[in-house]
This record gives structure tokens, sequence and C-alpha cells, in this order.
């Protein structure tokens, strides 16, 4: 079998490696081997290789415009490659979701969740069922809604159920936070944490990545780099590689200038020199050359003057139909504030700032600005460049000099440096950066404008967590006022002072802290409620995850067909309780259902969390 030369130790290693091998593409549900992808001359990567085995999940981290979201099209077959091979396990169920899910905007959003289902089939009506059950937990109310009519975080809900409801055994996401709220974020942390589905994913939201990932795999200057960890065991053993291989340049470099002087005595006698010592100088020479310095990358734009006074807000109040968003608002803010804005979706924190930046005129009220305030609007749907000019020619357009000050002037190609775009980079034509890639270049023409006002509506969508981390710097500098309206916890949680938390219906409460103090507060009060219902039902019995069997019983499957029936009653009741607001009852009516419409959202959240734990085992 073996050769007489190998000894024993080799043996055993050689059997223990073809035993580790064999289990290995056992587990393996995805093997990406020797991938390489280019556009033209520009190589995203090139030779990489992984895999996804059962358990893992994996977070694909790179900076904007090296491949993260082209890679995840390859595997799912939506996009050409120059070689290599990817392989699934067969008869795997892979679910895949687009940064921009697209339906038929005919459909409702039921008739989307159900294609592919047949209706004659006995399972039908419990798979409509446990839709309608997911997608209320992601706060989507009407199902026969036509997709076409629904924003663009409501699509990425109902995308989020779909994938939720097929049972795929690997779930390959692609910016699954993007236009989320926090708490719906929060609760698919939660789902996908426990739940032992595999996942591939892309996502600049730390904390998600920090709390879902167990595997970080980063694309760096064409290859992969894989750590075994969550984020925060990625960041600690990245710096490590980072001044490994620095320490290894340095070293190059030294060595570089030896071999350097060798080359250069007697030229005429190259030719007789060592043939394997020429070929070396040069793997020297380029070894030397690399550079591996994110973290120096500094922004440094300085703002304009600002006076003592910004603004002050003086009983604003806004409604669109019977939708309150302001009610009667009051503030007066002060110089160098930093608050963050959070809030479910459609409550109106973009209509805020659209407010105050005059885009949009108040019922009632009005804003007192200051005179130096110039402000900087970073929003949403603001990017608009002509894509067939260069990054160079759309910065040029709107100044060709940056001046900052007396000793800070730069020309548009070394500003553009300050977001990361190399000189070969500005020569590229619009239309081939990436979404993150537009998205910088839309941040550097905002400051470019030096404003002493910025306002951000979702800055972190799209962009890498290299620009994020210059830019959480940049900010925590910026001698201005800034308004920050995002659903990114880590972003808010490095940038603001305070928070305004919408709560809908013209409620705005000032929070004195960021983001993790306010979840701390909050979690807090909820404790506190739960705890005074145990107290009041004492007998109230908990059980365990860990003791729950795997598959229903005969009481559970009872207790799962009378949830379905007690959630559609408590639905109907607190429908019934909101047309009741909106119809202008009298003060004692209101009174009487407040209390009733927080019974029943309670009993909701109760009943619908049984309601998923049971849909598992079902």
């Amino acid at each position: 079998m073996f050769r007489q030369n190998y000894n024993l130790f080799q043996i055993i290693t050689i059997l223990f490696t073809k035993v580790f091998y064999y289990f290995c593409i056992m587990e393996s549900l995805l093997q990406i081997e020797n991938l390489t992808k280019s556009f033209g001359d520009c190589i995203l990567f090139k030779n990489i290789t992984f895999g996804v085995n059962e358990g893992d999940k994996i977070g694909l981290i790179a900076k904007n415009g090296a491949g993260k979201s082209t890679l995840l099209k390859i595997i799912c077959d939506n996009e050409a490659y120059d070689n290599g091979k990817v392989t699934f396990r067969n008869d795997i169920k892979v679910g895949y979701l687009e940064q921009t899910p697209k339906f038929d905007p005919e459909l409702s959003v039921i008739e989307v969740c159900m294609q592919g289902i047949d209706s004659s089939h006995e399972d039908a009506w419990e798979y409509e069922n446990r839709f309608k059950q997911v997608l209320t937990q992601l706060k989507i109310a009407d199902l026969n809604i036509k997709t076409g009519k629904l924003s663009g975080g409501q699509l990425k809900r109902v995308a989020l159920a779909k994938l939720i409801i097929e049972n795929n055994e690997l779930l390959i996401l692609d910016e699954p936070t993007n236009h989320l709220d926090i708490e719906i974020i929060e609760w698919l942390e939660g789902y996908l944490s426990r739940n032992k589905i595999a996942i591939l994913m892309v996502t600049h939201d730390r904390y998600f990545l920090d709390k879902v990932c167990n595997k970080i795999i980063e694309i760096d200057q064409q290859y992969i780099y894989t750590y075994n960890g969550n984020y925060n065991y990625y960041l600690e053993k990245r710096q490590e590689r980072i001044d490994a291989q620095n320490a290894e340049t340095a070293k190059a470099r030294n060595l570089l200038r030896t071999e350097l002087e060798w080359m250069r005595r007697q030229p005429q006698a190259r030719g007789t020199k060592a043939k394997y010592r020429i070929d070396a100088f040069y793997d020297l020479k380029e070894k030397a050359s690399q550079r591996y310095h994110d973290k120096s990358v500094e922004l440094n734009v300085k703002s304009a003057y600002i006076g003592s006074k910004i603004f002050e807000a003086v009983n604003i109040s806004k409604k669109y139909n019977e939708k309150i968003i302001l009610e009667d608002f009051n503030y007066i803010f002060a110089r160098y504030e930093k608050v963050g804005i959070v809030g479910n979706n459609g409550v109106g924190k973009s209509t805020f700032v659209k407010l105050l930046l005059g885009l949009e005129r108040p019922d009632s009220g009005s804003f007192d600005i200051g005179e130096t305030v110039s402000f900087g609007y970073y929003s949403q749907e603001g990017m608009s460049f002509d894509e067939s000019m260069k990054v160079i020619d759309a910065v040029t357009r709107i100044a060709e000099y940056i001046e900052f000050d007396e000793k800070s002037k730069y020309s548009a190609s070394q500003f553009l440096q300050f977001f990361l775009f190399s000189p070969a980079d500005q020569q590229k034509f619009i239309y081939k950066l990436s979404g993150g890639e537009k998205r910088r270049l839309y941040l550097a023409t905002v400051l470019m404008k030096r404003p002493n006002f910025l306002i951000l509506d979702e800055p972190t969508n799209d962009l890498d967590i290299i620009t994020l981390e210059i830019l959480e710097d940049y900010l925590s500098k910026f001698k201005g006022c800034v308004i920050i309206i995002s659903h990114d916890r880590f972003f808010m949680d490095k940038t603001v002072d305070h928070l305004f938390v919408f709560e809908g219906n013209g409620v705005v409460k000032d929070f004195p802290g960021n983001y993790s103090n306010y979840r701390d507060w909050k979690e807090a009060n909820e404790k506190e409620s739960e705890s005074k219902k145990k107290e009041v039902n004492p007998k109230r019995e908990t059980v365990s995850r860990s003791t729950r069997p795997e598959k229903m019983s005969f009481k559970e499957k009872r207790e799962f067909e009378a949830l379905d029936i007690e959630i559609e009653a408590l639905n109907k009741e607190k429908e019934e309780i909101e047309a009741l607001f909106q119809n202008g009852a009298s003060t004692a009516e209101i009174e009487s259902a407040s209390k009733r419409y927080n019974e029943i959202k309670a009993m909701l959240d109760e009943k619908e969390l049984r309601w998923l734990e049971l849909s598992e085992k079902a």
C-alpha cells in the first residue's frame, strides 16, 4: 500500500488527511476553487479558493469595488467568470437575496410569496399562513398590496420572508440589512443566530457581523484571507496580519538596497550575473513595493466657520392625510451638536430633515436658521451623476481646487485620494464604478463644498467598512453640527451625542446618549414591564429552548392551530382601535382604548413569537 521508505508517522498523517478531507467533503455545501474574475484589465480576484460547510455563518468583507457582490452573483450563476470552479452539494436548497430585490410589480405580496407553490397542494394553506405570520413579524401588514407600490425596505422584507419560509439550507445574502429599520435588523439578527442554516453574506453592519457570523472572509488586493471567528476576532487578527506583512515589506526593502547595489555594479557584466539572483531581485522588488496602510488614510476636510446661532424649531407640525409626522415640535439646536435620528420606516425621519432644509413646508410653525449655517445634505435619493463622465471630471466640474484654509489647498485629484480614489481610479468612467464607489464619490462632492452643518440620510448604505471607519473618524473631529439618520447601530454609537427617537403619530423623544445606551434603557424598561406581568400572573410557565422536543407534540399542533385564530382576532381588534384613534373619538374613549391597545400589542408579540417557535418545528 505504501512505499517502504514511509515511516509510521507519515503513514498516519496521510491516513488522517484523507479521512479529514473525506469528512470535509461530506459536510461541504459549497466549494469555490481557483476562481478568477476580471473586467478588462481590472482583476477583481484571482485563484481564490474557499468552502462553505454546514453551520458556517460567513461574512464577506472587502472595500467597495473589490468584487463582493460580483462573487455572490457568480456563485448564484448570475455572472460569468474567467476560470475556476463553483460546486454545490447535490440537491441542496439555496436562497439568494439580492441587494435590490425585484418582483413583478403587478403581483401582490402574498402572490409573490406563494410563487412556485402549487395552490392545490395539501400544504399550500399552511404555507400561506406561515407567510402571513412571518410578514407580520417583518411589519408587512397589507398582503394584497401590489409590490410595485412598495418601498425598497418593504421589498427587502418580502424577499426575506420568502427565503425564511422556503427552508433553504444555504442563504446567500447581499446587504441584508440595507433599508431595514433597527427593530427588523435585530429580529433578523436573532433569527439567523439561533437557526442552523448556513450563510454567506456581504454586509457593512458591524454589529450584525459580530453577532451572526462565526467566520470572516476578506478579499484584499485580489486574494482572500479567512478568519475563524466573529467580526471582533477578525479585526484583531487582521491587524496582526497587516503588521506582519508590513514587517516583511520593511525587511524586503532593507534587503533590496543590498541587491540593488549588486545589480548596479559592473552593468556591462550583467549578462554573466546569476540568473536566479536576478529573478529573485525582481520578486524582492515587487514584495518591497507592497503597502498595507488602510488605517493611515485620513479625511482631512475642514468645515467653514459656524456661529453660535444654529436653528430653532418653533411649533412645527406636519402630516400627510391622517398620518401625523410632527406635532408642535420645538427645539433649539446648539453649536457642535451631533444628533442621531432613529425610528421605524415611515415615521417621518427623512421628512423632518427636508422640512429643516426647506425642501418640504410645514403645515404650521417655522424654522429660524442662523446666518452662518451652510448645509451639506447627503440623501438617499440625491446621488446624480452623468455616468459617461470620468470620476475626476465629475469633481473638477464642481471645483478644480478645494481650499480649506490659508495652508490647505488641494487639487481635485489630491482631494479624491482622501476618498480612496487612486489616480488610476480617478480615470474610470462613473458607469464602471460599483454602487459603493458611487456613494463614496457622492460623499466627496458633498464635503468638498465645506459645509458646517452636515445632514446625512442613511450614509452607510452601500459604503464599505473601510470608508465608514474613515467617515466616523472625520465626524468625531468635525467642527460643525451633524444630523444623522441611520439604521447602522455601530455607526450611530461612534458618531452621535444624543438621539431623536421618532415613535410615530408625531411623537419625538430626545434621548441623552447613543443608540446602545438607548437600547439598554429600552430593554431594562421592557424587562421591568415583563416582571410586573409575572407578578400579576405568577403561574405563567416558561419553556427552555434546550428542553423543547424537535418535533411537534399533539398538544402543540392544537396550540399552533389555535394561535392562527387568536392572532387573526387580535389583529382585527387592533385595527378597529387604530380606526377609532383616527376618527376623532372622545378623550375618555381614547384613554380606555389606549390601555386595551397596549395589552393587545403585548399579547401579539408573545403569541407571534410562540407561533414562530412552533412553525420551525412544523
